[in-house]
């Protein structure tokens, strides 16, 4: 059966900027009713003014979402507001880049904390609501980085790769629930994720836009309920390899 995206209930992290952004804008095009959270909560209120129209169909929560306790509040809202969590979307990332040998322990536990525990509480949260339901997508914005190494990004890579691990435990564990888990994997993205590069020779004019990943997000949960896009890789067809630049 066709999946569609009206009146879904939808929480999407990482909501205030770049791809989160271009993904709740989407979404709320699709009809969707918004539990959008963010760090920055005053960017994710200027966020929200570009969508048509701010309504009941809309909550923001300003959250770390290294704080499980403050993630499964926001899964808890949800259900309160709107009855059920039918979509959750971990996208909330960051990166250091550095070389390894300057690396810092505060670079280290903030990756940790965001890229890795933000997202297995998202997980653990969501499925804490979907397994009862026996239905749901968990949708996982990794990156390329999970496949590869990068110098300057090792640890961010690092981060990724675990994702990437615990993302195929999570889908073999939801599937006899009926609850589709994705992992979508975007190359280069032309965001502020560059703004603080080590190396400023990556060619961001090649990247792909946050509207190219957004675009991509919504067709793998417009997927048949019985059918679940596991590993999305997308790519600019201009990007190429960090090994084969000059």
């Amino acid at each position: 059966m066709k999946t569609n995206l009206d009146g879904k209930v939808v929480v999407l992290t990482g909501a205030g900027r770049g791809i989160g952004l271009a993904m709740a804008c989407e979404l709320y095009r699709q009809g969707a009713k918004l539990v959008l959270c963010d760090l920055d909560k005053e960017c994710l209120g200027q966020a929200v003014l570009q969508l048509p129209g701010s309504d009941a169909s809309i909550q923001i929560h300003g959250i770390d979402v290294g704080d499980a306790a403050a993630v499964q509040q926001v899964a808890d809202s949800a259900v309160s507001a709107f009855g059920k969590i039918d979509v959750w979307i971990n996208n909330a990332g960051i990166a250091r880049h550095a070389p390894v040998i300057d690396y810092t322990e505060d670079d280290v536990d903030s990756m940790v904390d965001t890229n890795l525990k933000g997202t297995f509480w998202g997980c653990q949260a969501a499925m804490r609501h979907m397994t009862g339901q026996k239905s749901g997508t968990i949708m996982n914005v990794t990156s390329t980085a999970s496949l590869r190494g990068i110098p300057t990004e090792s640890f961010y890579c690092a981060t990724k790769w675990a994702v990437r691990g615990f993302t195929q435990a999570l889908q073999e564990e939801a599937a006899p629930y009926g609850i589709r888990v994705i992992n979508l994997m975007p190359g280069g993205v032309d965001t502020a994720f560059w703004d603080k590069a080590v190396d400023h020779k990556m060619p961001v004019d090649a990247f792909l836009t946050p509207e190219h990943v957004a675009d991509v997000a919504i067709s793998a949960l417009l997927q048949p309920d019985e059918v679940v896009l596991r590993d999305v890789v997308v790519r600019s067809v201009n990007d190429r390899d960090y090994a084969g630049r000059s």
